[in-house]
């Protein structure tokens, strides 16, 4: 086909204002890429707060509005652009790996793209991404679905991959009959939870102040919930003691990162365990070597995942050992979607199908 024309697009048209609906140019694949026509992005939560970013901070890390919104995208190959012969056929259904990175800096050749200096922008952060009819994508972030349904295959690239990559470290220290912890049973957490079933012989705890999301934490496979995190931190600490007979967790991860659940969660690791902060609700932590911190633990956070975590997950969801729990949404629907996220009473991942 020859991209050309118009079409519908959610986007950021100007710092400190919401994204709307307007009508932007359909994309054409440039050297060594495609155009995927979009039959499914995922929702984030971060998408809510990049409107409010002030513009010179969006210059400093190369981002230009405007620019469409969706970073979990899924779709179908519909045009390859020069030099993408290593493309999969037009015609090939795709996920798109979420992270941007230049495949060539020293993070990327050593397989830690998700470091990548070079990918502080990318679709739906900073440049066009999925919630629109088409996008174009590089061929490095290509990743075949086999069968796949890209509806539920949409969340994984960000979602999935992200908590992927939290479980991914720490794997190491859950040996049979450790406990590993998720804090915030969502969207990231929901997914950590089938990660760790899968991937390690830990039992799982979950944590939420959601009744709802406890209850779909063990529907997903956690083996106890615990109310919580509120306003007391020690409670939650001592709750999960208990369950683990005083000795701690053998890793938490924590999916909300305010004050209060990174402070219970640091307190429920065992010594020689992990703590990964993975939400970024900006919270803190007063510790020094003296106290506050388990002893010879790893505390480690980060953001995204690499595009080896992409095709784990994806590879995962295709053999049936996790699955996502979507809420589709038309893309006249979008801010509805986002609404609905923002005030947390989607069950699972919102999807907006263009």
């Amino acid at each position: 086909m020859t991209s050309s024309g118009g079409m519908p697009a959610y986007r950021i048209t100007a710092w400190l204002r919401p994204p709307h609906l307007v009508e932007a140019p359909v994309p054409m694949p440039g050297p060594g890429e495609v155009l995927v026509a979009v039959a499914a992005n995922g929702l984030c939560h971060s998408d809510l707060t990049m409107s409010q970013i002030p513009g010179e901070i969006g210059d400093l890390i190369g981002w230009r509005v405007p620019f469409t919104l969706g970073h979990e995208i899924a779709g179908t190959i519909v045009e390859a652009g020069p030099d993408a012969a290593d493309a999969p056929a037009v015609g090939t259904a795709v996920a798109l790996v979420s992270p941007t990175s230049c495949g060539r800096c020293a993070y990327c050749l050593a397989g830690r793209d998700s470091a990548c200096p070079n990918g502080l922008a990318g679709r739906g952060y900073g440049r066009d991404g999925g919630l629109a009819p088409y996008v174009v994508a590089p061929v490095r972030a290509l990743i075949p679905l086999n069968g796949l349904d890209p509806v539920a295959a949409a969340p994984l690239t960000d979602a999935g991959a992200t908590s992927y990559h939290a479980v991914r470290r720490v794997l190491p220290v859950l040996e049979p009959g450790s406990t590993a912890v998720v804090l915030g049973a969502g969207g990231l957490g929901g997914f950590a939870i089938q990660h760790l079933k899968a991937c390690s012989p830990a039992r799982v705890v979950a944590v939420d102040v959601s009744p709802a999301r406890l209850a779909t934490a063990a529907e997903l496979g956690a083996d106890e919930t615990l109310p919580g995190v509120g306003d007391d931190p020690g409670a939650t600490t001592g709750a999960l003691r208990e369950l683990t007979g005083g000795d701690g967790a053998a890793a938490v991860l924590d999916f909300v990162g305010t004050d209060t659940t990174i402070t219970a969660g640091i307190g429920a690791v065992r010594p020689c365990g992990a703590f990964g902060l993975v939400g970024s609700a900006g919270g803190r932590l007063r510790a020094g070597w003296y106290g506050g911190l388990p002893r010879e633990a790893e505390v480690f956070t980060f953001q995204g995942s690499t595009i080896a975590d992409a095709h784990a997950v994806v590879a995962l969801a295709a053999a049936g050992r996790i699955r996502s729990l979507v809420e589709v949404f038309t893309l006249d629907q979008v801010a509805d979607a986002y609404r609905a996220l923002d005030e947390a009473t989607l069950r699972g991942r919102a999807v907006v199908t263009p």
